[in-house]
C-alpha cells in the first residue's frame, strides 16, 4: 500500500480500543481493514469548537443516500464539511446502526459483553476534555447493514477484504475518534475482531 505524501502518523489499532487526534485540514486520513470483515467505529468533531460535531442525519440527506462512498462528505450539525471522502475500496458502510454499549449488548444478548465502543468513545474522548454526552449516532466504516425494501435493516458479517481501506480529506482542523470494534455477539466483524491501521499524512503540495 503506497502513500504519496509526508506520514505524521501511522498507528495499529488494535480490537477493543481506541484511537484520536486533531487531523489539520487538508491532510488525509486511511483507516485501513487489515484482516477485513472488521467495523470500524467513528466519529469527528470541529477541533476549535468541538460542539460543532457529526450530524449523521444531515449527513445522509446530502448525500441522499445512506450508503456513503467517495465523493460523499461528512457534515456538521451546522452543515459544514469536516471531512471529504476521496478513496474508498470498500463501498459499504454504515451510518444508522450507531455503537454498541454495554446495555444495548445486555438488551439484545443477556450479556453486556467484555467490551463495547460507546465506551472506547469515551475513554478516548476524555483526553481532549469531552466525554459520554458527545457520543453521539456515529459512522461505522466497513460494517455491513443492509436495509430490505420492507424496511427491515441487518446487522450482517462484512464485504470488506483484508487491505481495503477509506481514505478521507480533512476541510477544516477536525478532532477525530475511533473505536475499532471488538463485537463478539453479531456478525459485524466476522466473530473475530482484528486490528486496523491509521495513517495520517499530508499529500504532495500541501
Amino acid at each position: 500500500m503506497t502513500i504519496t505524501g509526508t506520514v505524521a502518523e501511522d498507528t495499529v489499532v488494535p480490537a477493543g480500543t481506541g484511537w484520536g487526534r486533531v487531523v489539520r485540514r487538508g491532510q488525509h486520513v486511511r483507516i485501513v481493514d487489515l484482516e477485513g470483515k472488521q467495523a470500524v467505529d467513528f466519529l469527528c468533531y470541529d477541533a476549535a469548537n468541538p460542539e460543532e460535531r457529526y450530524n449523521a442525519a444531515d449527513t445522509m440527506k446530502y448525500a441522499g443516500t445512506i450508503f456513503l462512498t467517495t465523493g460523499h462528505a461528512i457534515y456538521s450539525d451546522l452543515g459544514r464539511p469536516l471531512f471529504t471522502i476521496v478513496a474508498d475500496t470498500c463501498g459499504r458502510h454504515d451510518t444508522i446502526g450507531g455503537c454498541c454499549s454495554a446495555e444495548s449488548n445486555l438488551k439484545r444478548y443477556d450479556k453486556p459483553g467484555p467490551g463495547n465502543c460507546r465506551d472506547t468513545f469515551i475513554t478516548v474522548l476524555k483526553r481532549f476534555g469531552l466525554g459520554k454526552k458527545d457520543v453521539v449516532a456515529n459512522l461505522n466504516w466497513f460494517m455491513n447493514v443492509p436495509v430490505d425494501p420492507d424496511g427491515r435493516m441487518q446487522l450482517a458479517e462484512g464485504i470488506s477484504k483484508p487491505g481495503d481501506y477509506v481514505e478521507l480529506r480533512a476541510e477544516t482542523d477536525v478532532l477525530t475518534v475511533i473505536s475499532n470494534c471488538t463485537q463478539l455477539y453479531n456478525p459485524v466483524n466476522g466473530f473475530d475482531p482484528t486490528p486496523v491501521r491509521v495513517i495520517v499524512f499530508d499529500p504532495p503540495g500541501r
